[in-house]
């Protein structure tokens, strides 16, 4: 019985192991295996399947495990014990366990299990099966009986409000037909995906499919035409490195208000325009280009989105978003120019296909990139051929909504220029040598294959018969059989007696194949003592009766001691049909087809003792029929088949002897033609190993012809390549070989170091074994100092040379070396010596003794001094240790590989009030010297500190009724007595004062208006005393003006003023701010801001009415406006000058209206001044700072409009103090005002 799935057997162990296959686990139940015997593992695990609903789901896996492993299968969500519904079974011929699923259901999808387990151990590994419904299916209805209530307050319950989703017009599936969804799909889809797509919808007939793609595409065409002009440039679904997925189209709409839907898995779907990010899907129109977007993608996002115009489908596409995890991220790449990188993920569950981009730009496989998937679908790869300087950047893998991403970097090539020089002797002959070379090994590994293959004792291999010795003997307990075909190969024959009781069973057919025969129970009888021969009943053997009986075992009748077998013979050449009898004293007949044979029939009949022979010499079609050979009423009888071995078409076998070589990466191809012959076996095989259809194989067989394409060869592929044709009268075989180059392996170690002094350092290494196939023309040696990070190219040399002297070294440092070999196909890895230090160690002396600068109880700063000696070379550092008083033990603070570069050190691993003492170690490159000798006991405690703030804020704004925190940061030792003052007074009681480590905080819970004022911090200890003053300001949202009055004196223009709001007074960053709306453009618009003043001049347009409305604002917000009166057509209209010249005039000198205020905002703050002029004509405005102007200065904001000067300060300097001056000048006179702005710290 094979042990429980999930169980441990009792007193065993669990070791877990690692397989070579991915996805498989290992459990060991032995702590040691013995000798020869091994856990359970896969040598090929199942892969993932997507089968459409009714369709047979077959899981296939190779085992292997000594003794063999009992395999079997469950599931995650299910029982596989029903028969009817899973059926394993075991493959002999292609050494496969299979588990079958017949007509799959939905509800069988799962993840699959296989285990294989033997005494040693169990190996498990899973794969998935998805499986997609066909057409629709009603719901079945799961309420029982007893549930339902004739209530109808109770389905009034019942009743939800639904909504109606509109639906895809889809096309009814007839039985037997394809769901319509794969034309859907297939009509959109490159070439390239027609497998993968035909795969997923179970679709087999590919030519068939092809023909019905043509015409289904001008169905679509000429239904798209009433629609659209013309649809181009389709791109499928996928997913972008931003996380979204994108689809797009170039299309022409026939009438621009034709409607375009959205449809996913045929439910409508509502989409925005691109504008607003928080939309699920989106629509972009640019030009005729259409693009589709998904944002925020999950695991739901998944299905066929299709768009349509009207009711005409466009483009149909599918978007997988598979459940799974990064089990291996990429890692980062960097190649020569010129080489391949190669970039790998590795995935939790199987994918059939992910995106791969190359600078956030989708890559396909090509003649740049080439991606392949693992058999299991959980590793993907990307190989960047012949990497270029474009080539760098960054790569991604792309999962449905999982990522990972990795760097290209691409040096330049060091060797660029020497390319292509090496090598002298013609290329037609150095090709010819190598071909010559190949083949030769490739013989000597056949015959010393076909050495190994002969055993000592004659046994072969019952399976085939293709190998073993001379007689072919295969053995059971004590039985024995045998066989032989034309081509002069032995195999086992059938099971042998397991006991002598039980007699030899026997069978066998022209090709070395036996079959297992039935017990011989007819023979001497169950005591064993005699002979006992039973024929095989179930083996191709001969169809004789058995003569004998029962009893003590002793028998005196005649009988057959070996009948006549089955013959195969070949047209032209002699056949021979034996039996033996179990006394020579009787002589019998032959008959062929019922008609006795003499020697005058153009046969040989012959009898040696027991033995009768029956000889054709010359085989004709004629020959062919049933022979018996009959004595005293027993006989025995044959059937001989007449037949040609198969044969080669002799002009394709000349072709196929020629060898084929390609380079690594490419693929390669062999075909072989032959004459049509029936029941004809093909077989490719490489290095004797046969090779399958699947993975980089493919194997063509046709009726004339049979073609091997290996894709993506490996070095490792070379070897000989042979077909074998074979029927049923023998087998032939042609020879030809595949030569894959490649560049070379690494040169081989061992490493010798010849030479070691001050300034010399000689190596010596082996050539690589493997040279690719092509002769290595020079090594590349690179070379690396320890403790940097760069690679230095220090020589390059012929192939004939395998020593290098590197003069360019510096005693006592360490290098590192890297080896390359290359050939005329690339450079190999590299060979990476170990540390080679220059001469010999010269450590250098102690340093000066460390003192103490200063100690705190986290920290105390160390200085020392240099070594008197540094043994020769450069002081790289130093090493600090410290011990702890009453200890022995003294703990590095730093490593060797990390040295202290400077002559001092804060030591910050210290307790507060312990004390240490410390040594320091100097290290140059031959490594660390003596230690100093130890500084003095110092304890880690706080020295005496006056307090000292820390980057206070000294003014805080608060809206009235908000809680008030003023937090301050101080320094001080011992830890100092703290107060809070405000205005000089004591804080009252009730405010909060919260102490902690270096902080204090003052809290008032509710603040009001009273609580604005100056705040004082006091700190006092024995050291000292220190204070510092914060303002605070207590404000709220600021109370409206008061009634606005709108005048007009100038035409055109109208004077706004109000009364100043109720805060005015008290806030001194109070200020104003109008809006305007008139009768034009029916709109509210802001027309200035930061007034400090009440009134404003507006310009206004004759015939149209204004209000207008007036908010005070402050820090905290602003206030409810305060609206004008209605300015219309009729209101204080002011009469158009007349262009006769009146006796009055309205020129006048300039005069300031509102002067400037005076200004004290605090330093980083903004500050806005403004003021008020009059004069006709306009005059002229000009600002003074210090009496310099500031016109032209970019700090300040400067803005003269409609008699308002404004100037307007963004963050106040301490330099941006002092007095401020506004001059105004026209043609009859001057007017000027001025202020002092005071900047607060």
């Amino acid at each position: 019985m094979p042990l429980p799935v999930e169980e441990i057997p009792v007193g065993q162990v669990e070791i877990k192991k690692r397989s070579r296959v991915p996805g498989v686990m290992i459990t060991q139940y032995v702590k040691e295996l013995p000798r020869g015997k091994t856990t359970p593992d896969f040598t090929r695990k199942p892969i993932a399947l997507t089968v459409q609903e009714g369709k047979v789901a077959i899981f296939k896996a190779v085992v292997s495990g000594d003794p063999a492993p009992t395999v079997t299968w469950a599931r995650n969500k299910g029982d596989t014990s029903d028969p009817e519904k899973y059926k394993p079974r075991y493959d002999e011929r292609a050494r496969e366990h299979v588990l079958e699923i017949v007509n799959v259901q939905v509800d069988q999808a799962d993840t699959y299990k296989c285990f294989a387990t033997n005494q040693f151990g169990k190996a498990m590994c899973t794969a998935t099966l998805s499986v997609f419904a066909v057409g629709f299916k009603k719901k079945s209805n799961s309420t029982s009986k007893k549930d339902q209530t004739n209530d109808p307050e109770d389905f009034r319950k019942m009743l939800k409000k639904t909504t109606t989703v509109k639906k895809r017009k889809e096309k009814p599936k007839k039985e037997g037909e394809i769901d319509p969804k794969f034309w859907d799909v297939m009509l959109s889809a490159k070439k390239s995906d027609y497998e993968r797509i035909c795969h997923e919808f179970g679709v087999t007939d590919y030519r068939w499919m092809l023909k019905q793609l043509n015409l289904k595409k001008k169905e679509k065409e000429d239904e798209q035409a009433k629609v659209v002009e013309n649809v181009d440039n389709m791109k499928q679904i996928e997913v972008k490195t931003s996380g979204r997925a994108e689809f797009e189209f170039d299309m022409k709409l026939k009438d621009r208000n034709s409607k375009i839907y959205l449809y996913k898995n045929g439910e409508m779907l509502d989409y925005g325009d691109g504008s607003d990010d928080s939309s699920k899907h989106n629509m972009k129109k640019t030009g005729d280009k259409y693009m589709f977007s998904i944002n925020n993608l999950g695991l739901n996002d998944g299905g066929l989105y299709q768009v349509d115009v009207e009711d005409v489908n466009i483009i149909s596409t599918t978007l997988e978003i598979p459940d799974v995890e990064f089990d291996g991220m990429l890692k980062d790449a960097k190649v020569i120019e010129g080489q391949d990188a190669m970039f790998e993920g590795v995935f939790s569950g199987p994918v059939p296909q992910i995106t791969w981009c190359a600078n956030d730009i989708s890559v396909e496989h090509g003649d740049k990139y080439n991606i392949t998937v693992s058999e299991d679908k959980l590793t993907h790869r990307l190989v960047v051929k012949n990497c270029k300087k474009e080539d760098k950047g960054i790569y991604t893998a792309i999962a449905g909504v999982k990522s990972s991403r990795a760097t290209l970097a691409v040096d330049d090539d060091p060797n660029a220029k020497g390319k292509g020089q090496g090598g002298t002797s013609d290329g037609a002959d150095d090709l010819a040598r190598r071909l010559m070379d190949e083949q030769a090994r490739l013989q000597r590994e056949k015959d010393e294959a076909a050495r190994r293959g002969k055993g000592t004792d004659g046994r072969g291999d019952g399976a085939d018969g293709r190998s073993g010795a001379t007689n072919g003997r295969g053995d059971g307990a004590d039985g024995h059989g045998s066989g032989e075909d034309v081509t002069g190969k032995y195999g086992q024959g059938g099971l042998g007696g397991l006991d002598g009781s039980r007699g030899n069973r026997l069978g066998g057919d022209a090709t070395g194949k036996y079959g297992q025969g039935e017990d011989g129970k007819d023979g001497s009888g169950k005591s064993g003592k005699g002979s006992g021969m039973g024929l095989g009943a179930n083996g191709l053997g001969g169809r004789s009766a058995v003569v004998g009986s029962g009893g003590d075992g002793t028998d005196d009748k005649v009988h057959f001691a070996s009948g006549l077998t089955d013959k195969n013979a070949l047209r032209g050449k002699p056949a021979e049909l034996v039996c033996k009898l179990n006394t020579d004293k009787i002589n019998g007949v032959w008959y062929k087809d019922g008609k006795k044979l003499t020697s005058s029939d153009g046969v040989v009949i012959s009898k040696d003792g027991c033995t009768h022979k029956l000889i054709i010499p010359n085989c004709k079609d004629s020959d062919a029929g049933l022979y018996h050979f009959e004595v005293n009423g027993c006989k025995t009888e044959a059937m001989v088949r007449v037949g040609d071995l198969p044969e080669f078409d002799l002009d394709a076998l000349q072709k196929f002897s020629n060898p084929v070589i390609v380079k690594a990466g490419q693929s390669a191809s062999f075909k072989m033609s032959f004459p049509p012959q029936a029941s004809l076996e093909i077989k490719w095989f490489k290095n004797g190993s046969e090779l399958l259809d699947g993975g980089s194989v493919k194997v063509l067989k046709e009726s004339n012809h049979s073609r091997l394409q290996i894709r993506d060869c490996l070095r490792l592929d070379t070897g000989q390549i042979k077909i074998q044709l074979k029927n049923p009268f023998g087998s032939i075989e042609a020879l030809s070989s595949l030569i894959v180059l490649d560049k070379p392996g690494p040169p081989q170690g061992p490493l010798e170091l010849n030479e070691s002094t001050s300034s010399v350092l000689e190596l010596k290494w082996n050539p690589p074994k493997d040279d690719g196939g092509s002769e290595v023309t020079n090594y590349i040696i690179e070379r690396q100092q320890v403790g940097q990070s760069t690679w230095k190219r220090v020589g390059d040399i012929s192939a004939n040379h395998l020593s290098f002297r590197d003069r360019n070294v510096s005693l006592g440092k360490r290098y590192i070396y890297r080896i390359y070999a290359e050939n005329l196909e690339g450079i190999s890895e590299a060979m990476e010596t170990e540390k080679i230090m220059a001469g010999s160690l010269m450590f250098p002396g102690p340093p000066g003794t460390p003192k103490v600068v200063s100690a705190f109880k986290n920290c105390i700063n160390l200085t020392w001094t240099p070594p008197e000696k540094d043994g020769g070379n450069k002081i790289l550092g130093y090493q600090l240790e410290k011990r702890k008083k009453d200890t022995n033990q003294w703990v590095t603070l730093n490593s060797v590989k990390d040295p202290i570069p400077a002559l001092k050190y804060a030591v910050k691993d210290v307790s507060e009030g312990s004390e240490y003492e410390f040594r320091v170690t100097a290290i140059n490159m031959s490594g660390p010297g003596e230690p100093s000798a130890p500084s003095v006991m110092v304890c880690a405690k706080n020295p005496n500190m006056k307090p000292h703030f820390k980057d206070p804020e000294d003014f805080v704004v608060v809206r009235s009724g908000n809680s008030i925190r003023i937090k301050i940061n101080y320094e001080a030792s011992p830890p100092p007595d703290i107060t809070w003052l405000k205005n000089g007074e004591p804080v009252s009681p009730w405010n909060q004062i919260i102490h902690a480590d270096g902080t204090c905080t003052l809290v008032i819970p509710s603040s009001k208006y009273s609580d604005s004022g100056i705040y004082t911090i006091v700190a006092k200890n024995s050291s000292g005393q220190a204070s510092f003053d914060i303002e605070v300001r207590v404000t709220d949202e600021p109370k409206p003006p008061g009634p606005v009055e709108l005048e007009q004196v100038v035409y055109g223009k109208v004077i706004i003023s109000w009364r100043p709001s109720p805060d005015h007074k008290t806030d001194d960053r109070l200020h104003y701010m109008v809006e305007e709306y008139n009768s034009n453009t029916r709109i509210w618009r802001r027309i200035v801001d930061h007034l400090l003043c009440t009134t404003y001049t507006t310009s206004i347009q004759p015939g149209q009415e204004y209000h207008f409305r007036v908010y005070a604002k402050n820090d905290m917000g602003v206030s409810d406006p305060s609206e004008s009166p209605t300015w219309g057509v009729n209101n204080n209209k002011v009469p158009v000058p007349s262009t006769v010249s009146a006796s009055g005039t309205l020129e006048r000198p300039p005069s300031i209206l509102v002067p400037l205020k005076l200004h004290t905002p605090p330093k980083g703050y903004q500050c806005y001044m403004t003021c008020a002029v009059r004069g006709c004509p306009s005059p002229y405005i000009a600002w003074y700072h210090n009496g310099i102007c500031i016109d032209s200065d970019n700090n300040y904001y400067i803005r003269n409009a409609c008699g308002v000067c404004s100037m307007y300060i963004l963050r106040v300097r301490p330099e941006d103090g002092g007095e401020y001056k506004v001059v105004a000048v026209n043609p009859f006179g001057r007017a000027e005002c001025s202020s002092t702005l005071k900047v607060k710290d």
